[in-house]
C-alpha cells in the first residue's frame, strides 16, 4: 500500500481500537483474528492455521493430511477495498475481509475467496469479465433457545405471530421496522447498495437483491450483509436464520445468482449480438452450466438441510434444465432487454458459501464457452426432468458425485475438492449420529 493509501486508511480508522480480520472458510463463515489497530496499520503479518479453512460447521476438522500434515500457517492479507468501520458496534471496531495466502505469497488452494479470484482471472485472460448479482432470502425469527422446538416468527404489533399470509406485504404489523431501519442504515454506512427488498413467501421470510457488479465484490458484499443481519438482529432481540429450509411446509431460502459476461474495455454484454439476439457464447455458457450442475451440486447445496429445500421445490428446482422465464427450471433466463441478458442459477441456497457458489457457477459457464458446449432444448410450461438433467437429491449423493468429478478437480484442484469432501463427510456423519424426533415419534411404536 502506498504512503497516501496508508494515510487515508489511518484516517478512516481514527478512534478504532480493534480490527476483525477475517476470511471465508469452506462454509462461508468469517474466520480469523482480532488485531489491534496499531498492529494493523503497521502492516504486521497476521497468520492463521491452514486447517481453519476446512473447519466443519460443527467446529471440528478432517484429518490433517487434507490441509498439510504439519498444519502450517497462512497469512491473512487484508483487501484495502474491504476494510469497514462496524456501524452497529458500540465499541469502535472495524472489519477487514482478507485473502488467505500461503507464506510463499500465492493464494491458498483451500481459500474460497482465492478460488473465485482465480475463476475471474481465467475470464480476464480471454478479454472477458463476468458480472453477477445475488438475491439472498432469509428468515427473521424470535430467539430459539430450545433447538428441539420449531422456529417461530416474532410477536407482531397486534400481539400475534405471523401465520404465513404476508407474502409481498408492506405492512408494519410484524413489528420489524426498527430492525430493518437499522439494517438499511448499516448498509449505507458500509457502502452496500441495495436494489429491491420484499417479504417473501415464507413465514417471516424476506429477500434482498444486491446490485449487479464484479463477482468478488458481490461475494464480499453478500458475506458482509449476512454478518450485518445477524449482528443487528442480536441488538433487537431477534434471530436471523439463513438455513436453506428452517421451517417445514414452508418455502426455503435461496441465493439465486444472476450472471452475464461483458467484454473488457467496451463493457458490451457478449450474450447479445448487435441485433439484440442471443449469441453463441450465450448458448455455450448455458451448456457449461448444465454440464457442471450435477457435479457441483454439493457446492451449491452444501448441507443436509439444503436438500429439504430442493426436495420440496416451491420454485426451488433441483434440475439442470433451462428456460425463458420459467421458475421451475434450475437455469432461468429472466425477461430483460438484450443489454441485460443473463442466466439465473436458481440452485444455490442461502446457506451456500457465496464465494464458492459464484466461483462454481462461473467456472461451469466458462468451461462451456471454452469447449463450445451446446445446451439442451429450452423447456417451457410444465415438464418432466430428463434423467441426464436431474441432480443429486441428498448430500451423500452430491458428495459421491463431487468425489468422482474430474471436471471439479480440473477447475478447483484436487486438494480443494478432497478437502471439501472430507469436511462435508464429517458434517454428514455428525448428522447421522443423531436420532430425530420423527424417528422417535413414528418408528418407536413399530419396534
Amino acid at each position: 500500500m502506498t504512503t497516501d493509501g496508508q494515510r487515508s486508511l489511518a484516517q478512516r480508522l481514527t478512534g478504532i481500537d480493534e480490527i476483525e480480520c477475517v476470511t471465508p472458510d469452506l462454509n462461508g463463515v468469517p474466520r480469523g483474528k482480532v488485531m489491534t489497530a496499531e498492529g494493523f496499520l503497521e502492516g504486521r503479518r497476521l497468520q492463521m492455521a491452514r486447517g481453519v479453512l476446512l473447519q466443519c460447521i460443527m467446529g471440528g476438522y478432517p484429518p490433517a493430511r487434507f490441509y498439510g500434515s504439519d498444519d502450517s500457517d497462512l497469512a491473512l492479507v487484508p483487501d484495502p477495498a474491504q476494510i469497514h468501520r462496524l456501524p452497529w458496534s458500540k465499541q469502535p471496531r472495524a472489519f477487514a475481509i482478507c485473502d488467505a495466502d500461503e507464506l510463499t505469497g500465492e493464494s491458498s488452494n483451500l481459500s474460497t475467496r482465492g478460488q473465485l479470484k482465480a475463476v475471474i482471472a481465467r475470464y480476464a485472460a480471454l478479454g472477458l469479465a463476468p458480472v453477477v448479482a445475488t438475491e439472498l432470502e432469509f428468515f427473521v425469527f424470535a430467539p430459539n433457545t430450545d433447538p428441539t422446538r420449531p422456529f417461530q416468527p416474532p410477536v407482531g404489533l397486534d400481539g400475534r405471530r405471523e401465520d404465513g399470509h404476508s407474502a409481498f406485504s408492506v405492512s408494519s404489523n410484524n413489528g420489524l421496522r426498527p430492525f430493518f431501519s437499522e439494517v438499511y442504515e448499516c448498509m449505507a454506512a458500509l457502502g452496500l447498495p441495495r436494489d429491491t427488498f420484499m417479504h417473501e413467501m415464507g413465514v417471516s421470510q424476506f429477500e434482498i437483491n444486491l446490485l449487479h457488479g464484479d463477482p468478488l465484490l458481490l461475494a464480499d458484499q453478500t458475506l458482509l450483509f449476512k454478518h450485518l443481519l445477524k449482528e443487528v438482529a442480536l441488538k433487537h432481540g431477534l434471530a436471523v436464520v439463513c438455513m436453506a429450509k428452517p421451517l417445514a411446509h414452508t418455502p426455503g431460502s435461496s441465493m439465486h445468482i444472476h450472471q452475464s459476461v461483458v467484454e473488457i474495455g467496451t463493457g458490451r454484454n457478449v450474450f447479445s449480438d448487435e441485433a439484440g439476439e442471443p449469441t453463441a457464447i450465450f448458448r455455450h455458457f448455458i451448456g457449461g452450466q448444465q454440464a457442471g450442475m450435477a457435479d457441483f451440486t454439493a457446492l451449491f447445496a452444501p448441507n443436509v438441510n439444503s436438500y429439504q429445500r430442493l426436495c420440496h421445490p416451491f420454485a426451488s428446482p433441483n434440475n439442470a434444465c433451462w428456460s425463458h422465464d420459467n421458475r421451475a427450471a434450475g437455469l432461468r433466463i429472466p425477461a430483460s432487454s438484450p443489454v441485460a441478458r443473463r442466466v439465473e442459477n436458481r440452485l444455490p441456497g442461502a446457506d451456500a458459501n457465496p464465494y464458492l457458489a459464484i466461483a462454481a457457477s462461473l467456472a461451469a459457464g466458462l468451461y462451456g464457452i471454452e469447449n463450445q458446449l451446446e445446451p439442451s432444448e429450452a423447456i417451457q410450461g410444465e415438464f418432466e426432468v430428463p434423467d441426464n438433467l436431474s441432480l443429486p437429491c441428498t448430500l451423500h449423493a452430491a458428495l459421491e458425485r463431487l468425489t468422482r468429478s474430474q471436471l471439479a478437480k480440473e477447475l478447483f484442484g484436487e486438494e480443494f475438492i478432497e478437502g471439501y469432501v472430507a469436511s462435508k463427510t464429517l458434517e454428514l456423519t455428525s448428522f447421522l449420529d443423531e436420532i430425530t424426533p420423527w424417528e422417535r415419534r413414528v418408528l418407536a411404536a413399530q419396534a
